[in-house]
């Protein structure tokens, strides 16, 4: 593998992370630099190092950990949670969320190691939240690896209070961990570069991680896209053949656990079913979805740090921040492609943004600024003027990240963007009310997976596709809710808002049930939103009828 060049302005830069590390190097982040003996941490490093970082995850973890219950399980947490619970061995979760759905069960493995003393909110969540701040940690060495100690924790601050980072990493979703998994193997892929010839250990680690992500969640592996694209096109970088084939082996025995377990568990054709859902599903956003809504949440301020540092410093940049955009670029342009859109799906992309944007703000504090009769010494006026700066980008993702965990409730649900208001109350009250023997019909899924989780009741969804191609193998449609109905199989219908906003056609015939059936409202939901903001009557999000056949 030849040597990544770089040119002399890299000094300003800090550490020259461009140079592959030796035994000769010193520790990481101060690549290239001789190795100096072991000694006790400084007041130096102490004021300069340890402190601010401990602040940065300190805020992390606050920013997750923020009244984390306020609002109960949406569809997919409720799901997440109670595959783990089933896991975990839990006999009420068992015969309504199976081990084995959609995805891996890496994931859900890890939260149900916690959930042995029983199912609860907090600790699921809790989990996630915890993984959201170790990636914060994890994108701090990535940033300090290629751009310096600066560099790296205005990064870390930049994902700490990144609304997108800090709304996902929240829930019980499969996002975060993947993330976590994903920067990881992006760090290692850094090692390998930076090591040259005797680098095969940390890219067979890198292969690893990913192969842990995709294990985590299996759109990981778009990812691995974006490695071959950058070690194709970078001049500077070359893979040995030896390396590329012992790498690939070993992600595909890692990403293999998962079709092996379903297999020795008797599940064969799960994820055949699975993927045929998966590749035949309708598209359920406009291809400029992510346009539309995820930049706001990662900051205006950050995209714009990230690109004025690629303008700017673009005599520094080289195969560094070619991987960080072929990182970046690879699931940005699947996803926009792909019909089916989630709002996390893009979160693997925010550490790289934030480690470009760290880098931008980084250089700031080593700009050559003319102090006139001024006795401030240069360097520490910029080095002032870069921590200013960067508090106010912090600030202006920080405001709205703290106005997303206080926001009230909506009649209308984006999926992936946080909990689902009233479904808790709901589910508590089919839990303590509706009889065991009882089952209930909702419009549609999400709802349906909420009150199954609190309330312990199996509920059957209006909208779920008679059709196998168009609907989820977990579900069982209803063909015919008339003569289900008739025949009394539900005495509950249930009508949400989330769904009647969503899918018209579903909520309405929820209602044409309800007034065919004589259903009576036995429960309104007690979260309360505005229908409009011209109508400033309250209306309830959910609401349960019981129902008879006359």
């Amino acid at each position: 593998m030849s040597r990544p060049t770089y040119s002399a302005e890299d000094a300003a830069a800090g550490p020259r992370a461009d140079t592959p590390t030796r035994s000769t190097t010193g520790p990481p982040g101060t690549a290239g630099a001789p190795t100096r003996p072991h000694r006790r941490p400084t007041a130096e490093w102490v004021l300069l190092t340890a402190l601010p970082l401990t602040a940065v995850l300190a805020l992390a973890a606050f920013l997750r950990f923020w009244q984390l219950t306020r609002i109960g399980f949406n569809s997919d947490e409720a799901v997440y949670t109670g595959t783990a619970a089933s896991l975990a061995g839990d006999p009420a979760m068992q015969p309504v969320f199976p081990v084995f759905r959609a995805h891996p069960v890496l994931f859900t493995g890890f939260v149900s190691l916690f959930l042995r003393g029983g199912t609860d909110e907090f600790t699921a969540r809790a989990v996630a939240a915890g993984v959201g701040v170790v990636t914060v940690a994890v994108t701090y060495l990535l940033a300090r690896r290629l751009y310096g100690h600066a560099a790296g924790l205005a990064a870390a601050l930049l994902l700490a209070v990144m609304p997108y980072h800090v709304v996902v990493t929240r829930q019980v979703l499969l996002d975060g961990l993947m993330t976590l998994c994903a920067t990881l193997a992006l760090y290692c892929v850094v090692r390998y570069v930076q090591a040259g010839r005797d680098g095969l250990p940390w890219l067979l680690a890198a292969a690893g991680s990913l192969g842990a992500a995709a294990l985590s969640k299996e759109t990981a592996l778009v990812l691995v896209c974006g490695l071959y694209v950058f070690f194709v096109l970078s001049r500077s970088v070359r893979m040995r053949w030896r390396h590329a084939v012992l790498a690939t082996g070993l992600l595909a025995l890692v990403v293999a656990a998962f079709p092996l377990a379903t297999w020795v568990a008797g599940h064969r054709g799960t994820g055949q079913n699975y993927l045929q859902w998966q590749l035949f599903r309708r598209a359920n956003h406009p291809m400029g979805f992510y346009a539309a809504t995820v930049p706001q949440v990662i900051g205006w301020a950050v995209l714009a740090a990230a690109v004025v540092g690629l303008v700017w410093l673009r005599r520094r940049n080289g195969w560094r921040e070619g991987l960080l955009l072929c990182w970046i670029a690879a699931p940005v342009l699947f996803f926009t492609l792909w019909p089916v859109k989630g709002f996390p799906y893009l979160l693997p992309i925010t550490p790289p943004l934030a480690v470009l944007a760290g880098r931008t703000l980084g250089a700031l504090a080593g700009l050559r600024m003319r102090t006139g009769r001024l006795r401030v010494p240069p360097r520490r006026l910029a080095a002032a003027g870069a921590v200013l700066v960067a508090l106010a980008v912090a600030l202006s993702l920080a405001l709205p990240s703290a106005a997303r965990v206080t926001a009230a409730p909506k009649g209308s649900f984006l999926a992936g963007s946080g909990g689902l208001p009233g479904g808790r109350e709901a589910g508590q009250w089919v839990r303590e009310h509706v009889p065991g023997g009882a089952r209930l019909l909702a419009a549609g899924p999400s709802v349906a997976n909420v009150l199954q989780f609190y309330g312990g009741r199996p509920v059957s969804a209006l909208s779920v596709s008679v059709n196998r191609l168009y609907r989820n193998p977990s579900y069982t449609p209803v063909p015919n809710p008339d003569r289900s109905l008739r025949d009394g199989e539900f005495q509950y219908l249930v009508w949400d808002s989330y769904t009647a906003h969503r899918a018209p056609f579903y909520g309405a015939k929820i209602r044409q049930l309800v007034d065919k059936y004589h259903g009576a409202a036995v429960y309104s939901s007690a979260v309360r939103v505005p229908a409009s903001s011209t109508d400033p009557t309250p209306t309830p999000v959910i609401v349960i009828y019981q129902v008879r056949v006359s």
